[in-house]
Order: structure tokens, then C-alpha cells, then sequence
């Protein structure tokens, strides 16, 4: 163990384990190979649907573009019964009094990005102020971006102080941890930013903002779901999990839950554990619900942009 100049504690990083890149490959591609029947097909649709996080981060986003993504959260297609609701709204601090006032008593959570999102690149007061904003207009779940250009730099100390001390401002509101994996690298340094993020604090650990490509693939998702497997076998604390960017069709959805169940289990699958970071996904989910339920396709017109 290594301790710092911090109140924290730091395992020896140097020990993450190593990743086999052509191994993690053919087992993330043999999860795609899954045969599945019709009716476990409806329910792991419902289930992606809600587990998706339904989310607006543009310089334009104004408050009419944040109340038409609240009510479609809640209405996502009133002609089929019995739809879930999506799990969250993620949006700038800026706007979050606006979408909790909107989404009401509805139960679906409120997440902010914080923490200079998408490049981290502000000071750590900054960040710090970023999140106490959210936290205080009423955020459920905080969104931050680690520093990547510290971790690239091998100031792993850094990086977990960093988390440390954003976790400590969140109060009760869950802490996701995205490490933009695009800009990792390597397999190994997933699973190394994955470990310092869970032993910092992190609820949930997160691929990608979305801004980068690559963004999740099935692959690095794959590194990361061993990474909370083993810590949980270390700590016995669940950590959630949450790729996103870059899954927006239903097809793929389906490949990453059956790859959830057979690396974590049951236990991880509900939208308390996972998380889908991608918007597009929930029309693309609807339209195959209605095919399964009515045996034709609707027109993508008939399903909301936003």
C-alpha cells in the first residue's frame, strides 16, 4: 500500500491485472453469438429501455430541448402498455432544477455531468465547485470525467485523489467515473483506470463520454465488467457499470446484457447495476417492440427525435 499526502489510502496500482488483448477480443465476439427466443428477446428489450440514461449535452440546449426529453422519458410510447420508463435524464448542472421539476414524481433520476466535462481540463477547485452546483440544484447521480492527462502521465495518486474528493462532495447522489477509454489505449490501462476509480469511490464506472471515438465497445465494457467481478470478490462492494456512446441499435443492447449476466450475474441486472449512455438506442428498442408485438415495423416518424 502507498499512502499519500491525502487522507487516503492508495493500493499499489502496479498490480492491476494484465489484460490478454486477443483473449478479452474472441470472448467479447463470442457473446454476440448468443441464440435468443422470442419472448426473452421482448423482456431484454424492456429491460435495455430501462436501463437507458436519456441524455441532451450540446452548447444549445435550451429549456424547451430539456422539457421535450423529460416528457419523452416519461411517455415513450403511450399506445403500447406496460413500457418502463427510462432509468435517468443526464444533463449540465445548468439545467438540472428544470428537469427535476419536470420528470416530477415520475422515479426516473436526474444525472449531471460535472468536473469540466468533456475534457476534465479545469482545476480541481473547479471541478469541485462543478459538482457542489449539481449536488445542490438536485442531481441524483454525478457524471464525472477523470483526468486523463494525469493518468497518462502515470500520476495515478492524482487521479484517485481527484475521485476521492469528488465523491466526498456528492453527498448522497451516486458518483459515475467516466474514463473516456478512446483515450486509454490500452486494454491494460482500462482495467488500471477502472481499479483506481472503484477504490476511490466510484458507484458506477463509465466508458466514455460520448465526445470521443471510439467511445464503449464490447471489448473494453468486457475489461470493465472483470474489473468490478474481481473487486467485488476482493471487497464484497458492488459497483455498477455504464458504457456508453456508440450502442444505438437493440441488436447490440441485447449482446452487452447477455455479456452482464455471464460475467456478473443476475444481481447486476436491473438499472440500479447498469446503465445504456445512449439516446438514440431507446427508438431503435421501441421500434423492435413493436415489431415483436404487432409483427410490422413503425416508421421511425413515428417515434420523438429528442
Amino acid at each position: 500500500m502507498v499512502a499519500t499526502n491525502t487522507t487516503h489510502t492508495i493500493p499499489d496500482f502496479s498490480l492491476s491485472a494484465r489484460i490478454d488483448q486477443v483473449g478479452v477480443e474472441e470472448r467479447a465476439k463470442r457473446f454476440t453469438a448468443r441464440s435468443i427466443k422470442a419472448e426473452t428477446k421482448v423482456n431484454g428489450l424492456k429491460l435495455a429501455l430501462n436501463m437507458i440514461d436519456l441524455t441532451t449535452l450540446e452548447g444549445k440546449d435550451t429549456d424547451g430541448k430539456v422539457k421535450q426529453l423529460c416528457y419523452k422519458a416519461q411517455h415513450l410510447h403511450d399506445a403500447y402498455p406496460g413500457l418502463p420508463t427510462v432509468a435517468a435524464i443526464c444533463v449540465y448542472p445548468s439545467m438540472v432544477a428544470l428537469a427535476k421539476k419536470a420528470l416530477g414524481n415520475s422515479g426516473i433520476k436526474v444525472a449531471s455531468v460535472a468536473t469540466a466535462f468533456p475534457s476534465g481540463q479545469a482545476p480541481k477547485s473547479v471541478k469541485i465547485s462543478d459538482t457542489k452546483f449539481a449536488v445542490a440544484q438536485g442531481a441524483d447521480e454525478i457524471d464525472m470525467v477523470i483526468s486523463r492527462g494525469k493518468f497518462l502521465q502515470g500520476e495515478y495518486n492524482f487521479v484517485f485523489d481527484e475521485i476521492a474528493a469528488i465523491k466526498e462532495v456528492c453527498g448522497t447522489a451516486r458518483l459515475k467515473v467516466i474514463l473516456e477509454t478512446g483515450e486509454l489505449g490500452t486494454y491494460d490501462k482500462v482495467r488500471k483506470a477502472s481499479d483506481i476509480a472503484m477504490y476511490a469511490g466510484a458507484d458506477f464506472i463509465k466508458t466514455s463520454t460520448g465526445k470521443i471515438v471510439p467511445a464503449a465497445t464490447m471489448p473494453v465494457t468486457l475489461v470493465m465488467l472483470e474489473a468490478i467481478r474481481d473487486f467485488y470478490y476482493k471487497t464484497g462492494k458492488k459497483i455498477a457499470m455504464k458504457p456508453a456512446g456508440g450502442i444505438s441499435k437493440s441488436k447490440l443492447a441485447l449482446h452487452y446484457l447477455v455479456m452482464l449476466q455471464e460475467t456478473l450475474g443476475n444481481g447486476w441486472m436491473n438499472n440500479e447495476w447498469f446503465r445504456f449512455g445512449a439516446s438514440s438506442l431507446a427508438n431503435d428498442v421501441l421500434m423492435q417492440l413493436e415489431k415483436e408485438r404487432t409483427g410490422v415495423y413503425q416508421s421511425a416518424n413515428y417515434f420523438s427525435i429528442d
